[in-house]
This record gives C-alpha cells, sequence and structure tokens, in this order.
C-alpha cells in the first residue's frame, strides 16, 4: 500500500541527497529557529536555554535516522520553530499581564490510556457539555489571548499532512477547531515516535524530568483561559500515561481517566499508525523495529503508571474498559458523566450517537507485521494483563 503522496516521494527522491552532513548543521539550524522564534513573538529566548537545549537533541536525534527525507528534516525544522514560538509566546504573556498566573486550573479531567485505546473519542465527548472545554489544536499549536489569528497557519500545516500523507485521515481524526492532545504543547514524549524513531532519542525521553513540562502546560491553560468563561477542562495524552507523577504534581486535583484496550489489538493499531506517518519521514521503514520500539514503550510506560497510582488516592483514577466506548457505549458514558459530575442530555446523547454512527472503518491492521504475536505481546505485558485483564 502507498502510504504518502507520489509528490512527496518525487521530491524525496530528487532532494534528499541535499540533506546530507546535517548533522554538523544541527546548532545553525537551531540559532535561526532560535532567531525567527524571537522575532514572531517579539520577545528573547534568554532564560530558556534548557528548553533549547532539549529541542538540539531532538534535532539530533533526526539527523541520525536512517534514510532520513528531506520531507522528514524539513518538517522536524519548523516544528522545533513553532514550538519554540509558542513557548517565548507563553512567557512573554505571563509577563506583560501578571494576573495570568492567577487563573485557576480546578479539577481537570485528564483522559489517558494506551495509545488507540480510545481516548480522542472520549476526550471530545466529554468537551461537549457547556460546562467543560478542551483545547482545540490551533490552539495547542498556537497559544496567544486571541488565538483565531493563528488559526490558518494549523490549517495549512493540516492541509498539508492530508496531501502528502493521504490515508493518515483514516487513522487519525486531526482538524485544528476540534480537540486534541497535549502532545502539541508538551515538548517531548512518545507523541514524537509516531512520526520517526530517532536513534537514541526513547532512552534519553524516558529519563527525562517532565516536571517543567508540566508547568509549561499549566502556563499554556491559563493564556487560553485567561478574559474567557472558566470552564472545567478537558485534557487528554495517551503520553501521560508516562508520566503521571509529574502530571499529578502539576494538578493534584485531576480526575484521570484511564482507557484500557487488548494491548495486542492497540499496539497493532500503533503500529500501523507509526508506519504511515513515518513514511513521509524516512524511506527506510523496518515494521519490525516499530513494534520492538513500541512494545518496550508500552511495558515501560504500564509499569510506570501502575507506580504513580499505587501512590495516589483511589478516586483519582477511573478505568474505562475499551467496549465502554465502543459496543456499551449508550449505557455506560451516561454513568460515567454522572460520576464526573457532568451533565448528560439530548446534545450529549446526539454526539454519541454520531460518533458511534462515523466510527472510521476502513483502518486495518495486523499484529504479525510487526514482527509480533498475541503470545509475546501478553507476556511482555503479563503485569498489566493480572491488574486490568477484567477490563480488556
Amino acid at each position: 500500500m502507498e502510504r504518502v503522496s507520489p509528490w512527496v516521494r518525487a521530491v524525496n527522491t530528487v532532494l534528499t541527497p541535499a540533506i546530507a552532513g546535517r548533522r554538523k548543521k544541527i546548532d545553525r539550524l537551531l540559532d535561526r529557529a532560535v532567531r525567527e522564534a524571537e522575532h514572531r513573538t517579539g520577545s528573547t529566548a534568554h532564560g530558556e536555554e534548557r528548553f533549547v537545549d532539549d529541542m538540539r537533541v531532538l534535532l539530533a536525534g533526526y539527523a541520525d535516522i536512517q534514510g532520513l527525507t528531506l520531507t522528514g528534516w524539513v518538517a522536524v525544522q519548523q516544528e522545533v520553530t513553532d514550538r519554540l514560538e509558542n513557548r517565548l509566546r507563553t512567557r512573554k504573556l505571563h509577563a506583560l499581564n501578571p494576573e495570568i498566573a492567577d487563573e485557576p486550573i480546578s479539577r481537570p479531567i485528564v483522559v489517558t490510556g494506551a495509545p488507540r485505546s480510545g481516548t480522542t473519542m472520549l476526550q471530545r465527548l466529554l468537551a461537549v457539555p457547556d460546562t467543560h472545554r478542551s483545547p482545540l489544536m490551533h490552539e495547542l499549536m498556537h497559544a496567544d489571548l486571541d488565538t483565531a489569528v493563528h488559526l490558518r497557519r494549523a490549517e495549512r500545516a493540516t492541509d498539508f499532512l492530508g496531501k502528502a500523507i493521504p490515508t493518515f485521515g483514516a487513522v487519525y481524526d486531526m482538524h485544528p477547531q476540534k480537540p486534541d492532545a497535549d502532545v502539541w504543547v508538551l515538548p517531548h514524549g512518545i507523541g514524537h515516535l509516531v512520526r520517526a524513531q530517532p536513534p537514541g532519542y526513547v532512552q534519553w525521553m524516558l529519563e527525562r524530568d517532565y516536571t517543567p513540562d508540566y508547568r509549561y502546560l499549566k502556563q499554556t491553560l491559563q493564556v487560553l483561559q485567561h478574559g474567557r468563561p472558566r470552564r472545567r477542562w478537558v485534557l487528554r495524552a495517551p503520553a501521560h500515561l508516562w508520566n503521571l507523577g509529574a502530571l499529578t504534581k502539576t494538578f493534584p486535583d485531576a480526575q484521570i481517566l484511564w482507557t484500557h484496550r487488548d494491548p495486542a489489538a492497540a499496539l497493532a493499531s500503533l503500529c500501523s499508525m507509526t508506519e504511515t506517518a513515518t513514511a513521509m519521514n524516512t524511506g527506510e521503514i523496518d515494521p519490525h523495529e516499530i513494534g520492538r520500539t513500541w512494545l518496550g514503550l508500552f511495558a515501560t510506560g504500564f509499569d510506570r503508571a501502575r507506580a504513580a497510582r499505587a501512590r495516589m488516592p483511589a478516586y483519582a483514577v477511573v478505568d474505562v474498559p475499551y467496549r465502554d466506548l465502543t459496543d456499551r457505549a449508550r449505557e455506560r458514558m451516561p454513568q460515567l458523566f454522572d460520576h464526573l459530575g457532568a451533565p448528560w442530555g439530548r446534545t450529549e446523547a446526539d454526539a454519541l450517537d454520531a460518533t458511534l454512527a462515523n466510527r472510521p472503518t476502513t483502518h486495518r491492521y495486523d499484529l504479525t507485521r510487526y514482527g509480533l504475536s498475541e503470545g509475546e505481546v501478553d507476556g511482555a505485558l503479563a503485569d498489566y494483563r493480572r491488574a486490568f485483564g477484567a477490563l480488556l
């Protein structure tokens, strides 16, 4: 199956040789990204040395990817620039408007779980009540007191992705004006690995202290909330599962919803999504390497989440089986909303009906393509299965 458009393949075939020697250009490229971000925001990167250095690690990881394409290299440079811009703008807005720091982010609902376990659907349903609010994709990409001025930029980015990878829409519904994942703000984590597997990045990523990242997420939400009606935030990212300790340090009153799906099915779906997204960034895809990487990350993420959960009060985490989002949704969703103190009426029921009617049916995946068997997955995730088997 062809995963990228012919024109992307042609551009990469002809122009990718031009990025040879990219490892030696990282410092220069990063300096340029900093200057551009400073120019866009009328601000300075002074004091953000750690943030900049961490972006250098990401760039270096991409530079070391075997078979990296021109589109992959250009895309990560643009992402680094955009993330630096967003960081500087958020900091500047807090400095110019000190009252922003007093905005309370109270009792946020945080949806997490293994990737491909229904987190997107659950977040978007929970965002329906008027008393709730989820950050939209374009708000996360370009946070501001007036995010409308940046909407077109997010639209251009998603339009390009849709044209470059026409099959991606069947795998993931990404729209600038729909609620999306917090990874658009969180600078590092497993979100990057869906699009590429930079050598050395995984271990570095797992060893980081994510507390500053979650403080930054809170600062971003405070910007988005300032001057607007206060509603209960509904956040979402599978990546939170790997860092529940840092999350709850910043949001101690968060209500965490942990979705559960058969790990073999979730893993196969994620590997397929990764292969699709990676196709634009590298011409050399190893499906078995994708499988090994994500299996190891699943094991690490589940172990960390269970350890963090053991230190939380029991009421802080609610388990949501995947089947409660599919064949039992009409029964279970009203009960979940009631548990959260959220309204459930005709509007919410209609939203659920529309979601169930429009679930994508064209995404096909096979675990064996990624060098894995269900028995191997069950063995690697035995502790998780023992703890949550009844929910799978």
